[in-house]
């Protein structure tokens, strides 16, 4: 089986730590985002041999499209991580219904796309592993991210029953959910007022967040799993 691992959203923070990681562990990685020429910036730190692609993940034709090039260039995807993700916190009386579509067709529905067209490949060849990214504001929800929280928890849900579809062709669908991140999305944070209901006391790495989702990639035992990594967030919240 091809050692092809496609990084949706790998262009930055957490996506861009797991396609390093890959990387440093002999797969080709294609590094997905909007902006191509972000992309091959953070194709061409990997070294050789790793390639960059446009996507707006939301849109169908768009990811088929991306998919047919990866395996094109570099092989049959086997290994999918879905890192692409935005987030515009506000109450939901606040919330204008554009910003709840954005936040639903690039978290949730974005996901469920990539999966599907990366199915046909992993069905044909009996093996792949796919990982989401969640949040622990999916599974805990907060205050002002009702919409981003529905996105992420609609994720597991759907990372879950996935998990039950495919697992016969073995392909394995599991979910990180990470907390506070140092990432461009929690750069606007006070840290400080943040990490005290942490129980490790800081903000997690966007390597630590890679290293987890690594681990389940290559986890040839499980599947339908969420894995939360959130320095303990999860127990105060």
């Amino acid at each position: 089986m091809d050692k092809v691992c496609a990084v949706f959203g790998g262009s930055r923070g957490i996506g861009r730590a797991v396609a390093q990681l890959m990387a440093r562990k002999g797969y080709r990685v294609a590094i997905v985002a909007r902006n191509l020429d972000v992309a091959r910036a953070a194709a061409g730190d990997l070294g050789g041999g790793h390639l960059a692609f446009s996507c707006d993940v939301a849109k169908e034709q768009d990811v088929q499209n991306t998919f047919e090039e990866i395996e094109k260039h570099l092989g049959r995807v086997n290994f999918l991580v879905n890192a692409a993700g935005i987030n515009r916190d506000s109450l939901l009386v606040r919330t204008k219904t554009e910003d709840m579509v954005s936040l639903l067709h690039t978290n949730l529905l974005g996901s469920m796309l990539t999966c599907r067209a990366a199915m046909k490949t992993m069905i044909q060849q009996q093996g792949g592993s796919i990982v989401n990214i969640g949040s622990v504001i999916g599974l805990k929800g907060n205050f002002g991210q009702s919409v981003y929280g529905a996105s992420k928890g609609g994720l597991v849900g759907f990372s879950r029953a996935l998990a039950k579809e495919v697992a016969r062709k073995k392909i394995r669908v599991n979910v990180v959910a990470p907390g506070f991140i140092h990432t461009d999305m929690t750069k606007d944070l006070k840290e400080e007022h943040f990490k005290k209901n942490i129980p490790l006391g800081r903000f997690g790495e966007a390597s630590e967040v890679a290293h987890a989702v690594v681990f389940l990639l290559e986890s040839p035992y499980i599947t339908g799993h969420v894995l939360i990594v959130d320095g303990g967030l999860q127990l105060t919240m």
